[in-house]
């Protein structure tokens, strides 16, 4: 999902240490030094905001003029899946794993390049409405956050946020005009915690940013609240390492990078939110034993179901719930696929 600015600059900024040292390696890509890159191009691609199908391929590290220099090693057993599994499994296991790909190269039902409609297995589908862990879009992962947190017994603590304009900001009239702190406090803004923030103890949360990686505290990792205080609040780390480790989360003050405002903002929030169920975005490069997967919409980007049905490690941990605002369920949704990324491979 990297973005191939951030391999290029990262290119020139090597040469340029090189050179100074080394001129016989001017020309060598990254200074001469060997890089490794590790992906899936049949995965999510960089996020562009509001960017078109041109734009996301055009920021795949494959557009790049380091890829001509490239070579691509492909690795050709599925270690996810095999992991554990019983030797009468792997029949089995070997074919859901060719479905994932053919899902992923776009050679389910008829010839994808961009969007069509597939048919989703039987075994795999959910009939009735019940929970799922990953949606497309933040709203539905809101609504089951919301609605889980309700059915979890105990009582709830609010924490709300204290939103205001960075010191760097000039605090001109019309700056305070537009931006109060009402304004402030309504925005929904990418790794920003919500303005008020629900909790109870027996919830799992995410923290959208690293606070600590030498202690586990990443981006993406989830934890269990434990205690609920005033200042603090003590979780258990349930995922990744450092698994049951408990740690004391407290308020930070954070600045979003989004660029949908003209104005940088400061917000002291603890970092955390609710993860009974997650977008698809985040899950990405994380193993888990069971996944449902909500659809009341169709995914909308390049490789969404393809990271969905790959997390799992077995056709039985995966449920599909396709359904409309009008509840109806169905067995067929969309499948996003750009064959111009695949095809440099």
């Amino acid at each position: 999902m990297t973005h191939k600015h951030c391999f290029e600059a990262l290119d020139r900024t090597m040469r340029d240490i090189s050179r100074s040292s080394q001129p016989n390696m001017q020309s060598k890509p990254f200074g001469g030094k060997v890089i490794l890159f590790g992906g899936d191009f049949r995965q999510i691609l960089p996020v562009i905001p509001k960017g078109t199908r041109t734009m996301i391929v055009n920021a795949s590290l494959n557009s790049s003029y380091i890829w001509r220099h490239c070579k691509v090693l492909k690795l050709t057993e599925n270690m996810r899946l095999r992991v554990g599994c019983q030797e009468a499994d792997l029949k089995e296991i070997k074919e859901f794993g060719e479905w994932i790909l053919k899902l992923g190269d776009g050679l389910l039902g008829e010839e994808n390049d961009g969007e069509i409609d597939i048919e989703i297995p039987d075994d795999l589908l959910i009939h009735d409405q019940q929970r799922a862990i990953l949606a497309p879009t933040n709203e539905v992962v809101d609504s089951i956050n919301k609605e889980l947190l309700e059915s979890l017994p105990g009582e709830e603590k609010v924490y709300f946020s204290s939103d205001s304009l960075c010191q760097s900001e000039e605090e001109s009239e019309l700056n305070m005009a537009l931006f109060p702190p009402d304004v402030l406090n309504n925005l929904r803004l990418s790794g920003l915690p919500n303005h008020k923030l629900v909790l109870k103890v027996g919830a799992p949360v995410m923290l959208p940013k690293n606070i600590n990686q030498a202690n586990g505290l990443c981006n993406g990792t989830r934890l269990k609240i434990t205690k609920l205080g005033k200042v603090v609040i003590e979780a258990k780390i349930i995922t990744w390492t450092n698994i049951d480790h408990h740690t004391l989360i407290s308020r930070l003050k954070m600045t979003p990078s989004d660029k949908k405002i003209p104005v940088k903002i400061s917000q002291r929030q603890f970092p955390l939110s609710l993860c009974f169920a997650m977008t698809i975005n985040k899950s990405q490069g994380q193993s888990l034993e069971r996944v449902g997967l909500y659809l009341p919409r169709p995914v909308f980007s390049l490789g969404q179901l393809y990271v969905v049905v790959s997390r799992v490690k077995n056709r039985k941990g995966l449920k599909i719930l396709i359904c409309d605002k009008e509840k109806r369920v169905y067995t067929t949704t969309t499948n996003v696929v750009y064959k111009e990324v695949l095809q440099n491979l």
